[in-house]
Formats: structure tokens, sequence, C-alpha cells
């Protein structure tokens, strides 16, 4: 097994093996959470290919700007917002990368190029590894409703798995599996993770289905499902700092497990209060906010508009964040939170 505490590559910036000079090089750059990583899983199932892998936490979503590449390298980008990579990806176009691009977030206008090819949804209910499961004719389902599951998408993920005629302990087994791998992207950086992206990446890569990885690999699942239980237990602790009718904010300690479990008390949250809009909000390594924003279930839209207001802020209709909210900038958030939700 490896090293689960192994740094990600995504804390170096990634350059050419001396080796391989003048060869092209696969490099799969994608989202540390459960979306991102379960898209990857699908693809290399499919597509086997040995690649170099770029990812980071949650928040680690400008990966295209540390990215260097040559002539003819392949570049599969996933669950990354194009909005915030544009300037990386049209500096690896102008290299003569080939990218294939797959993602749900804010994409703006997309370019076109010759090497450039885009599966691009923005719809509130899909994720990158459902468009994944599209492009590949279902082949590896069970992993796209993994993933589905652990961005939150309750009910994209039980339509997709209705193909898979699951029986309801099976389908609670991968929704607790996503959950927990969306879990571990939280953090500040890789340091406040149970294991490094990359890692888990790795980690699950071998299974053809989610099933054969639980039944396989049960120390590193196990670490997840208690490090998950354990978190959320503290979590369970917090009361408010804010709440009305229609939002509610929330202001969790300067602690790894607090910072592991911004995303999902959220979710949590939206799931028992499906009409209020929930922030999370984290203390981060800059002094200020983390921020997690779950949109109301009932309307499931705003928090990317809310959250691109802000400097450091973006992400998709359902759920979005903010990187880095100033303390003193705390009651506008609040200000403008109320706002878009009363």
């Amino acid at each position: 097994m490896h090293d689960v505490f192994e740094l990600s590559d995504s804390l170096r910036k990634i350059k050419l093996n001396p080796k391989n000079q003048g060869q092209p090089m696969q490099i799969d750059v994608f989202n540390g959470d459960a979306d991102g990583i379960c898209a990857l899983v699908q693809l290399r199932l499919a597509q086997p290919a040995e690649s170099k892998l770029v990812t980071g936490v949650k928040r680690d979503i400008q990966l295209l700007e540390r990215l260097s590449v040559q002539k003819n390298d392949q570049v599969t980008v996933l669950d990354i917002s194009l909005e915030k990579n544009r300037i990386g990806l049209d500096r690896i176009l102008q290299q003569g990368a080939n990218v294939f691009y797959v993602d749900h977030h804010q994409s703006s206008d997309v370019p076109r190029h010759p090497n450039l090819k885009t599966l691009i949804d923005t719809s509130a209910n899909t994720c990158t590894s459902l468009l994944v499961d599209q492009y590949l004719a279902g082949k590896y389902r069970a992993w796209a409703v993994t993933a589905a599951f652990g961005d939150n998408l309750t009910g994209s993920a039980e339509h997709a798995a209705h193909s898979l005629s699951l029986m309801a302990n099976q389908l609670k087994q991968v929704r607790d599996l996503g959950v927990c791998i969306n879990y571990n992207a939280y953090g500040d950086s890789v340091t406040d993770l149970l294991i490094a992206p990359d890692m888990l990446y790795r980690e699950l890569a071998p299974y053809a289905s989610p099933f054969d990885f639980m039944s396989d690999n049960s120390i590193v699942y196990q670490k997840l499902l208690s490090g998950y239980a354990n978190d959320m237990n503290q979590a369970h602790y917090i009361k408010p700092e804010y709440q009305a009718d229609a939002i509610s904010v929330y202001i969790l300690p300067d602690e790894p497990w607090a910072r592991r479990v911004s995303g999902v008390f959220g979710n949590e949250l939206a799931n028992q209060n499906p009409e209020r809009a929930h922030a999370v909000l984290s203390y981060n390594a800059q002094g200020g906010y983390q921020v997690s924003v779950r949109a109301p279930l009932t309307r499931n839209t705003g928090a990317d508009e809310l959250c691109s207001s802000f400097t450091t802020g973006g992400g998709r209709k359902s759920a979005s964040g903010i990187n880095h909210l100033p303390i003193n900038e705390l009651p506008v958030f609040i200000a403008a939170f109320t706002k878009k939700y009363a």
C-alpha cells in the first residue's frame, strides 16, 4: 500500500522528466475531491495510460497555472473551472499540447482551438463524473454514482444507479464512500487531509467498481470511514453564528478536523434543512475565512453567483466557496448572503 501521507504532486511545479525529453506525456489534472478522482478512475479504466498526476486539496483549483508542457503532450483536465484556469489553458494550448477538458463549474466563453476537446455542462444536477459516465456510455457507472453522492447530488446519483439494480445496502455503501472521498479533499493544505488526493486516486484506480475497492482495500476504506465519523461528531457540537429563516452561518474552530469537514458539514446541513441556504466558515492560513456555501436544495441555484462576487470565490450553482474572506468582511458576506436568499 502506498504511504497515505505522501505529499501530492500538486505541491510541486510539474516539470518533464529529463529521460522523457522530446517524448509526449500524458498528464492528468483533476480536482482532489470525489468528483475529480472518480472521473479519472473511470477514464483510466477505459483508457489505460501511464500519466503524471496533478491535483491538490478541494480548493486548489487553478491547477493549470503550475503546469509545464511540451508540444504534443496529452493533457486531461477534470473538475476544475475553465473560467478560473483560462490563462493556463490558453498557454498550454499555445505550447502545442492537446487538451481534453471535462467539467461542470463556471466556464464563461469556451475557447475554440483545434487541440481542445471539451465536455462541459454547468447544470445544477450534474457533475464531472456523470459527464464522463455519459462519454463512456456507462461502462464504469458505479464510480459515477459514488462521485455524485459525494457532490451531494442525491437525486442524480439515485437516477444513475437505477440501471445498476443495486440493493438498498449497496446504494448506502457507495453513498458513504462518495461522501468520505469528498470529505478527504477539504483542508487548507494536503497536510490537513487523511490521504493525499493523488495517493487516494492510486488506491482506487485498480478497481473496476467501488464495491471491489471496499471489499479488497479495507485499510484505506476504514481510514476514510472512521476519520469522517470522528470529525463529523465534533462538528455536531457547533452552533450557528448567525441564523435566519432563509440562511445560516457556521464558524468552525481553527483545527485540522474542522477544515476537513467544512464541505461535508455544509452538505449535511443542506440535507437537514433543504429550504435554507448554509455557509460554513473555517479559518485559513492567510488569517481569514475559507467559506463553503450550499444553496437551498429546494432552489439549488445562486451559490456560484454569490461566491463569484468575492475576489477568490467561485464554484457551481448549488455549491460554491470563497478561498479567502478577510475577517473584517464577514458582515459584508452575511449581508450579501441574506440578500441572495431572502
